[in-house]
């Protein structure tokens, strides 16, 4: 049988986001709220790395694991979200993207108020493990070998020079990825990856597809509190459908024609 484990996914947390990122953002307090749920689930939050290991048959899990994931990088990470978290005790995982943190350097995400790359060593200060989610933000399935790679390496590199440690995780832009990006990532050097799936994860999901399950503003503390008991969303590992192995050709039909497009 396998054991649920809720990885939720945040992007903003804000009162007023741009109209692209709004369904994907929560406001501070329906976020606040959401980490009360967390909090008197009775589960115990760990990083991202903590999975991954168990994962990896490298160590284990505390009895109700749970897990934060930030992507992007928004400007409330490094201030009020990180407050809200460190004063619950609630440790995370942020995935950065660092052209968007990056002044002048080339994004495919639409504008929005950023964290500065500069602040990733503050994130850790606050108890957040921070991970690489590329320098771009393409839809990774869609690239060329080298362009592939030159997404993981670089954003990889370039976090590791800020914070002066090894970066080990990644998150794959919107959740897309193949077999072939699996590999990649492997051959990177990532020691783990989470997509989105829409999904729990598990206590044996796959370590380089670890299931996620993403924050809307339609969401509400009841369905975090559902998720905490292990409910409202199948649990991976699953293979991929009929549909998602569709959708997959034809972005990658329609990439080719277009070029490189933004994973949202």
């Amino acid at each position: 049988m396998r054991t649920p484990v809720p990885v939720l996914l945040y992007h903003a947390v804000t009162d007023d986001p741009p109209p692209w990122i709004a369904e994907f953002t929560v406001t501070p307090r329906a976020f606040e709220a959401q980490l009360d749920a967390v909090v008197a689930s009775g589960r115990t939050a760990v990083p991202l790395s903590v999975l991954a290991s168990h994962l990896a048959g490298r160590g284990g899990l505390p009895p109700r694991p749970v897990v934060l994931t930030f992507d992007d990088g928004f400007a409330d990470l490094p201030g009020r979200t990180a407050e809200a978290l460190a004063s619950r005790g609630l440790p995370a995982t942020a995935y950065l993207t660092t052209g968007a943190l990056t002044p002048g350097r080339a994004c495919l995400l639409p504008p929005a108020p950023m964290m500065a790359l500069a602040q990733a060593p503050l994130l850790e200060q606050y108890g957040m493990e921070v991970g690489a989610h590329t320098v771009t933000h393409p839809q990774l399935d869609t690239l060329a070998p080298r362009a592939l790679r030159r997404e993981l390496c670089e954003a990889k590199a370039t976090l590791e020079d800020v914070l002066g440690h090894r970066v080990a995780h990644l998150a794959y832009p919107h959740g897309y990825n193949s077999r072939a990006v699996r590999r990649a990532a492997l051959d990177a050097g990532y020691a783990s990856a989470v997509a989105v799936r829409h999904a729990l994860s598990s206590e044996s999901d796959e370590p380089y597809r670890i299931a996620r399950l993403i924050l809307r503003r339609s969401h509400t503390v009841a369905d975090v509190e559902r998720w905490m008991e292990g409910h409202g969303a199948r649990t991976a590992p699953f293979p991929d459908s009929p549909a998602t192995a569709g959708w997959r050709m034809y972005r990658r039909a329609r990439a080719l024609v277009r070029g490189p497009g933004f994973a949202g």
